[in-house]
């Protein structure tokens, strides 16, 4: 007997094909059928009558690497669709840990929201094995990162790595592919990655591609320098042949709107060339990430301890404060989201309001990496451009938190608790975006980017990861000053089969699978 009956839904299979009335019946963590499957008997019938049925959203960028053992339950995310996480993007992540742990944790500030979790894992076999045994509420696929590579071979100092170095990382990178991971990925505005020459890139890519996983890149600079930077992902792409992925594709700054289309125009050319390159964005017109991350690179050498010795001389400050004259967001746009103490008075305030430059080197020099910030300073048309290109697919860019637990604190991006909503209430149901194309775009072309073959998609034999939403009423209700808010419309979420979220409630369920690429994952 069928266990699970879902009917008289609007089924978006996730293949881009029009949406149609047919009921999906769900057996053994399998989709069992699709069409219509009246008289059919079953454990549990579920109506979904003007509710949307699709597959679970497959966000390809996340950083839920450490948030999810200190949230197993993965509340954000998955209260809004989400079914698929792939973590370890940007180059940062936690394995393998090399020397000393303390300069890895530094470095991965971003993600290292609760210090209670204990880092007992030395590579990425015993990373993953830690996150199964904390059985999440949804599925995790991992990326191998560049910063943990880099830095366990070169150390966090500025130079280019020596030929054996080289070697050496590439042979890590083949041990966690090896191991499962999903691909690879870089983020070139972060130490010590800033570091990294093209050849180290070109050499990591050719790793990859040997393996035919994906290759994610926040690309060395999203402002002024954009289309450089884009033009660098291409050429490593095409010099490799590797699955590429273009990380968060926006533009940065008023005096840079435009330059999306433009990068855009620059892939298509690559692609019609034969690369195999294809970008993310999520829904918003301002992104997150380590307020760190506006150091000049010189500023940052020798990890992060040694970069808050460094900001608290005088004329090191000086240095950094005459750098920033010409920062493409001012400070009014950039808001502090987190600090590691949930000091009152600083997070949710713009830095203009904290003091500029001086606040934020005060900040620096305290807390390091783990400083968080939301900027803004982008534009809409850019938005739209990126978001509706045939080779773009969606990613939050976010995490899965817990309003209740340490990973809560602060003002964090909304995106961590309605991009999916909010895609589908602000953009589908004013008729920016269309259903068919934008339900793919988050399901079946995110699962293949990723290299997820068995799921994405409502057909027989794909797991059954399933989300039911009511297309009038689906929308976000997380903002930037409130953003701890759980999104609205969304009927029901269904893990390999199980039911997770319903009728806004998450019944505790955690069915959520870690899938190992190469593994029957």
């Amino acid at each position: 007997m069928t266990e699970l009956l879902i009917t008289g839904g609007l089924v978006v299979d996730g293949t881009g094909a029009p949406p149609r009335t047919a009921d999906v019946a769900i057996s053994g963590g399998l989709v069992e059928a699709v069409g219509d499957l009246a008289g059919r008997s079953a454990v549990r019938v579920l109506s979904a009558e003007g509710h949307v049925v699709c597959p679970g959203f497959v966000d390809v960028h996340t950083h839920s690497d450490l948030t999810l053992l200190s949230n197993p339950l993965a509340h954000s995310k998955i209260r809004q669709g989400v079914t698929t996480e792939v973590i370890g993007n940007c180059g940062l992540g936690v394995t393998p840990v090399a020397g000393d742990p303390a300069e890895l944790r530094g470095a991965a500030g971003y993600l290292d929201l609760d210090p209670a979790i204990r880092w007992g894992w030395h590579d990425l076999p015993g990373y993953l094995d830690v996150l199964a045994a904390a059985r999440p509420s949804v599925n995790v696929a991992a990326l191998a990162a560049h910063i943990p590579l880099r830095a366990g071979v070169v150390g966090f100092a500025d130079r280019a790595a020596e030929p054996a170095e080289l070697s050496r990382m590439c042979g890590l990178l083949d041990d966690a592919l090896e191991a499962g991971a999903a691909g690879a990925s870089t983020g070139l505005m972060y130490a010590p990655l800033t570091y990294a020459r093209e050849e180290e890139l070109v050499a990591l890519g050719r790793t990859v591609a040997s393996r035919d996983r994906l290759f994610s890149w926040h690309i060395r600079d999203y402002s002024d320098n954009l289309l450089d930077s884009v033009r660098q992902v291409l050429r490593v792409a095409e010099t490799t042949g590797c699955r590429t992925q273009i990380s968060h594709l926006a533009a940065v700054g008023q005096r840079n709107w435009g330059k999306a289309a433009r990068a855009l125009e620059l892939i298509d050319a690559a692609r019609s060339r034969g690369a195999d390159v294809a970008a993310d964005m999520y829904p918003y017109l301002a992104g997150n990430a380590p307020l760190s991350q506006l150091l000049p690179a010189w500023a940052q050498a020798g990890g992060e301890a040694a970069m808050r010795e460094r900001l608290a001389g005088s004329a090191v400050r000086r240095r950094v404060r005459e750098e920033w004259r010409d920062l493409p967001n001012g400070w009014p746009d950039l808001t502090v989201s987190r600090v590691p103490a949930d000091r009152p008075g600083l997070t949710g305030r713009t830095l203009a309001d904290l003091g500029g430059a001086d606040a934020a080197l005060d900040l620096l020099a305290e807390y390091g990496n783990a400083v968080l910030m939301v900027a803004g300073g982008r534009s809409e048309d850019d938005l739209l451009s990126v978001l509706r290109h045939p080779a773009t697919i969606i990613g939050s860019d976010g995490q899965a938190l817990d309003p209740d637990g340490p990973t809560g604190l602060g003002t964090p991006h909304p995106r961590s608790y309605g991009c999916y909503p909010r895609l589908f209430g602000d953009y589908v149901r004013t008729g920016r975006l269309p259903l068919a194309e934008t339900v793919r775009k988050c399901t079946g072309a995110a699962a293949a980017r990723a290299g997820i073959g068995d799921r994405g998609e409502l057909v027989p034999g794909k797991a059954a990861d399933v989300v039911l939403f009511d297309p009038g009423r689906i929308t976000d209700q997380a903002t930037y000053t409130e953003p701890q808010h759980y999104p609205a419309g969304i009927r029901a979420v269904i893990v390999n089969g199980q039911v997770a979220v319903e009728e806004g409630t998450h019944r505790g369920t955690r069915a959520g699978a870690v899938l190992r690429a190469g593994h029957g994952g």
